[in-house]
């Protein structure tokens, strides 16, 4: 297939196809002149892509799919980035990322944890953005998720700027990250040269438009990461720091700019007002600060093609654009530039269109250079670390007491019981991330027990009053929506329910499950929650060891670092006395659990301790 027949199928169906289409019979009139007053800049961009590389699914051990038959991965991304830069001109070509890189997926893991960066190798992110040639990109909040340490040898080994504008050093409020970078774009008869190597300078060869590409993350890095970051980064608001930033930027040069921002459209706080500053804040960007041109949207993994804010002052529209996470998604940004009689260029027009990953082959250099790596990951996550006397899913989580929440809570209980030696009953919270995942009976591997739990959060514990875990409890229970009558419901019928801090439906992750230590009659917690009831009175039937918890009854809580630092805005967690910080990572603690113990048994730990009802009976859910 040649390159234009990649794009032609690569365009999204729908307004994108026909704008792409016109986005290229734009670029193909423009055709330079000796002194164009008319040029047209195109900027690719990515976000959210987590670690990976190629269309794999690392839990499954197998070709990635979803039920859309997305792909995924930067080596299908680089073939249609290569294409869009063969139709249109590698010199009149921007490439930039919104952030989120380096994790999410067991790729990632490995090379942050098992064979890390920070001891040689180069990270497969940085060797495939820098094999593809990007020009910038922003931070993500997961950046920051091993440490700062391996993220300046993650920034160290990249070939473009890694911008942060709003992340300050924590001493001296000074930037911790470059804030933007100025490209020369060549326009004239030198813009019509395909295929130079990335970085070349056009200089003084051609007149040129000078493009100001600032990057801007979502100021809840310092409540998701406060043990990483505290003492060392601190962040203003998104907003706030561009206010300042952007003049800045124009008397630098820049005839136009554009924002690489991982903060999402829709604007709202996942940490309620525990931050002055909102988490999703792309908007208010584009609404309140003048002199931006389009925005790279990124953070909140929703598809957003095209969409046009005014900013209040100028009265000028400004393009953002969000591609699907995971790189299953390439926005494509055309902007039409315009000279005016004193030399100046400005944007008289943008459109965005979206390129779908599932029609590329994947890039024949980036598999090249990186299927060592990616084999070395396979293995890891195969390698059998034990066994299961019975096979355990998460497949009903979000709904149903299940063994494979119930083993989690367990293992994080009974770590903070050892751990602190404490006499106090030790209750423990976990969420079904992954409704995939599950655990076979018979040999247990690593990738197992990864697909359980799929975020690199660490254990704490806190000490919470009866009181505080009913609060908990009736928080967590938002995520279901308010019903009449018994069922059968569907779950989506139940689940994901809007709220003031989650507009588009609360994700799963955010919904918590509360157990205590194994199914000893002395250490359960139990309890109902009836979704007939409006959100705050739906927690009945609370008790631990089979009496009811009394509101000055005294807990310890495992928690994962994430919810402990205010990540979900539960009430109680951010004032809670801290008794458990060691910085265990979770996973790695159900793996070392499994190994040691060699057989789970899920007779030890499993038991429904909650239900969910409807003014008093039990609710039937079909899944």
């Amino acid at each position: 297939m040649s390159r234009r027949q990649i794009l032609a199928s690569a365009a999204v169906t729908g307004a994108g196809a026909a704008l792409w289409a016109a986005g290229a019979a734009t670029a193909s009139a423009s055709a330079p002149a000796e002194h164009p007053d008319r040029f047209t800049l195109t900027v690719l961009g990515t976000t959210d892509t987590h670690g990976n590389v190629f269309n794999w699914d690392y839990f499954k051990d197998a070709e990635y799919d979803d039920a859309a038959h997305n792909d995924i991965g930067l080596a299908k991304i680089a073939t249609l980035i290569a294409a869009v830069r063969d139709e249109r001109g590698r010199c009149t070509t921007l490439t930039l990322d919104a952030g989120d890189t380096i994790q999410g997926t067991p790729l990632s893991y490995y090379y942050a944890k098992i064979d890390p960066i920070t001891a040689g190798p180069v990270h497969p992110m940085a060797a495939a953005m820098n094999a593809i040639g990007y020009d910038a990109a922003a931070l993500g909040n997961h950046e920051f998720n091993y440490g700062v340490a391996l993220l300046r040898k993650f920034q160290a080994q990249l070939h473009h700027p890694l911008l942060g504008a709003n992340a300050l050093d924590w001493n001296t409020g000074e930037p911790a990250f470059p804030e933007y970078v100025i490209k020369k774009v060549p326009v004239g008869p030198k813009a019509s040269h395909h295929g130079h190597g990335h970085g070349h300078d056009h200089g003084r060869e051609a007149e040129h438009v000078s493009v100001g590409i600032v990057g801007l993350v979502t100021p809840g890095c310092a409540i998701w990461d406060k043990a990483n970051l505290d003492g060392r980064i601190t962040f203003n608001g998104i907003v706030e720091q561009a206010a300042e930033l952007i003049p800045r930027v124009k008397r630098a040069g820049a005839d136009i700019v554009i924002v690489s921002c991982h903060s999402g459209a829709s604007t709202s706080s996942s940490y309620g007002d525990a931050l002055p500053w909102p988490e999703n804040a792309s908007t208010l960007l584009a609404a309140n600060v003048p002199d931006i041109d389009a925005i790279l949207v990124g953070h909140a993994h929703v598809e957003i093609e095209q969409r046009y804010v005014q900013n209040t002052q100028t009265g000028r529209q400004v393009l953002l654009s969000e591609p699907l996470k995971w790189g299953e998604r390439l926005t494509v940004m055309d902007l039409d530039l315009q000279r005016d009689r004193h030399g100046r260029w400005s944007v008289s027009t943008a459109t965005a269109t979206l390129l779908n990953a599932n029609t590329a082959a994947e890039d024949a250099h980036i598999v090249k250079i990186l299927t060592a790596a990616h084999e070395k990951t396979r293995t890891y996550v195969n390698g059998v670390i034990g066994k299961s006397a019975a096979a355990m899913s998460a497949a009903t989580s979000r709904y149903q007491d299940t063994a494979a929440i119930d083993f989690i809570n367990y293992i994080q209980a009974d770590a903070v019981t050892k751990a602190t030696g404490t006499s106090l009953p030790v209750l423990s919270i976990a969420a079904p991330f992954n409704a995939e995942a599950a655990i076979p009976a018979g040999d247990v591997t690593v990738r197992d027990v990864a697909g359980l739990y799929i975020y690199d959060n660490t254990l704490e514990a806190i000490q919470f009053t009866g009181a505080q875990v009913r609060a908990y409890l009736e928080f967590s229970a938002t995520y279901f929506k308010q019903v009449s009558g018994s069922g059968p419901f569907a779950a989506a019928d139940v689940t994901n329910a809007v709220t003031p801090t989650a507009p588009g439906g609360t994700p799963d992750y955010n919904y918590d499950i509360m157990g205590g230590l194994g199914t000893s009659a002395g250490t359960r917690l139990t309890y109902d929650i009836d979704i007939a009831k409006a959100p705050g009175s739906r927690i009945v039937n609370l008790a631990y060891g089979g009496a009811a918890v009394a509101d000055e009854q005294q807990f310890l809580i495992a928690i994962n670092n994430y919810r402990a630092s205010g990540g979900g805005n539960f009430p109680g967690v951010t004032t809670a006395p801290v008794v458990y910080n060691a910085q265990v990572e979770i996973r790695q603690l159900i793996i070392d659990w499994v190994s040691a113990v060699g057989t789970i048994d899920p007779s030890v730990f499993a038991s429904v301790d909650w239900r969910l009802l409807a003014n008093g009976q039990p609710i039937t859910i079909t899944g």
